[in-house]
């Protein structure tokens, strides 16, 4: 590995993130094709987040934390510092300094590849933070690792300036070149749920609106009467 701070990458547009991050991930995730989901490990520190922003990639060793305090200075307003460490671990390398830290520069929140604590004040900021545990085990700083590089996390790779979108259903990623076909699609997702919503109220079925019913005869779904089905048994 090699220990690097990447300057100044290109970032999708700010105001692009926090629109893809109303949508919100499952919205997202299903507009693009059930893609660049991180898996349902990562979970928030707190309920009732929701963002979308740019990502400030950092990866460290595990149980410690210096290329997170080098990462820092690295933050631009709407971003989204996202962490991986060279090997699995779930310290908790983040806390309430460098949530006050990131929030005094206009970072939207943070994804942890490992652990977090100082939840209750996380909360009480109003900090979002989603990660693999929570943990009051501390870190050292005392490794070197790199800044804005290709990380890998859930399995999916996130490069600096992609848009990182979190909520009460997880976190996904959706590369930077990708974000126009997002909005695109995200919009198309709404406003097709909306209808649906309001379809549902009025009290159609979903057997219906989504044409499921005449498709019921090719998984072997058959209707029988409640006394047919005992005299059967």
């Amino acid at each position: 590995m090699r220990n690097v701070v990447v300057t100044d990458p290109p970032r999708a547009d700010a105001g692009d993130a926090a629109r893809l991050g109303e949508f919100g991930v499952a919205t997202v995730h299903e507009a693009l094709g059930r893609v660049g989901y991180l898996g349902p490990e990562l979970r928030p520190a707190w309920a009732g987040a929701r963002i979308g922003g740019t990502a400030v990639t950092v990866l460290c060793w595990p149980g410690d934390n210096l290329m997170i305090h080098v990462a820092v200075e690295q933050c631009r307003p709407g971003d989204v510092l996202v962490v991986a460490t060279n090997s699995p671990s779930t310290d908790g390398l983040f806390g309430e300094l460098f949530a006050t830290a990131l929030a005094s520069r206009g970072v939207r929140g943070v994804v942890l590849g490992c652990g977090v604590r100082d939840v209750r004040e996380l909360e009480e900021m109003g900090f979002p933070a989603w990660s693999r545990a929570v943990s009051a085990q501390g870190s050292v700083k005392a490794t070197a690792g790199a800044v804005n590089v290709p990380i890998v996390l859930g399995g999916q790779t996130i490069r600096p300036g992609d848009v990182v979108l979190a909520d009460d259903d997880g976190v996904m990623v959706v590369p930077r070149a990708d974000v126009p076909r997002a909005l695109t699609a995200g919009q198309a997702r709404i406003d097709k749920e909306a209808a649906s919503r309001a379809a549902f109220q009025g009290g159609e079925l979903g057997l219906d609106r989504y044409g499921l019913r005449d498709q019921l005869p090719s998984f072997g779904i058959e209707y029988v009467p409640y006394e047919e089905y005992v005299r059967e048994q």
